[in-house]
């Protein structure tokens, strides 16, 4: 593995800033949204708004699209160990359990499945952590 490039990612240009107002902008609206519609805002932060304008960013930034791409693909694989959260949280929740009890659990729980997707798909030659 190469070096991490520190100064690159703690190094903050004009365009970054502009990053981070237009990626809130979005989380504020769509928790706007939740306070009227709970469905609305499911659907809206179930789109993937943050991993389109990533890869906006990547390809503004003149990455190659081979990066392009496997950050998309990285993204699908990584998705699949998140979804189970969506089921066993409020289940957590309607029985009993404490907010941050239930949200702890969960990201044990994700973070489980994330090193479980890891070792399962390296069986099958997808690499999603190389060494």
């Amino acid at each position: 593995m190469n070096k991490v490039p520190w100064h690159q990612l703690i190094t903050f240009s004009g365009m970054d800033i502009v990053k981070i107002l237009l990626t809130a902008v979005i989380i504020v609206i769509v928790t706007k949204v939740q306070l009227i519609n709970d469905r609305v805002s499911a659907l809206l932060i179930a789109l993937p708004f943050t991993s389109l304008l990533a890869m906006i960013w990547m390809h503004t930034e003149k990455q190659s699209t081979t990066r392009i791409a496997n950050h998309a693909e990285g993204t699908f694989w990584f998705v699949i160990p998140t979804l189970p959260m969506f089921l066993v949280l409020p289940y957590l929740l309607r029985n009993g359990w404490g907010f941050w009890p239930a949200l702890l659990a969960n990201c044990l729980m994700t973070v489980a499945l994330f090193w479980l997707t890891v070792f399962v798909l390296r069986k099958f030659g997808i690499d999603l952590m190389p060494k």
